[in-house]
C-alpha cells in the first residue's frame, strides 16, 4: 500500500512575498507590484499556511505601488510646473 501525503501549498503566498521584496529592493515597474498584490489577496483565502507570507507580500506591494504613485505625481507636477515657468518667463 502506498500513500501519498500531499505537502500544504504555499507558492502564492509565497510568490506575493518575494514580488514585494523585489519590487522596493530592485526597484520593479508599477506591473509587479500589482501581480504581487494579486498573489496576496489569492493566497489569503486558498492557503491558509500561507497567511503570514501572503500578508507581508500583500504589505510591501502596497508600499511598492504608493511609492510608484508618488514618484509619478512628483513627476508630473514637476513637468507642469517647468512649462508653467517656460510659458510665464517666454511673454
Amino acid at each position: 500500500m502506498v500513500t501519498t501525503t500531499t505537502s500544504p501549498r504555499t507558492g502564492l503566498g509565497t510568490a506575493s512575498l518575494v514580488l514585494g521584496i523585489c519590487s522596493l529592493l530592485a526597484g520593479w515597474t508599477f506591473f509587479a507590484p500589482v501581480v504581487g498584490l494579486c498573489l496576496g489577496i489569492a493566497s489569503r483565502s486558498r492557503e491558509p499556511l500561507a497567511r503570514g507570507r501572503a500578508g507581508w507580500g500583500i504589505l510591501l506591494n502596497v508600499v511598492a505601488l504608493a511609492i510608484w504613485i508618488v514618484l509619478v505625481v512628483v513627476f508630473i507636477a514637476a513637468g507642469a510646473l517647468a512649462a508653467w515657468q517656460h510659458a510665464t518667463q517666454a511673454s
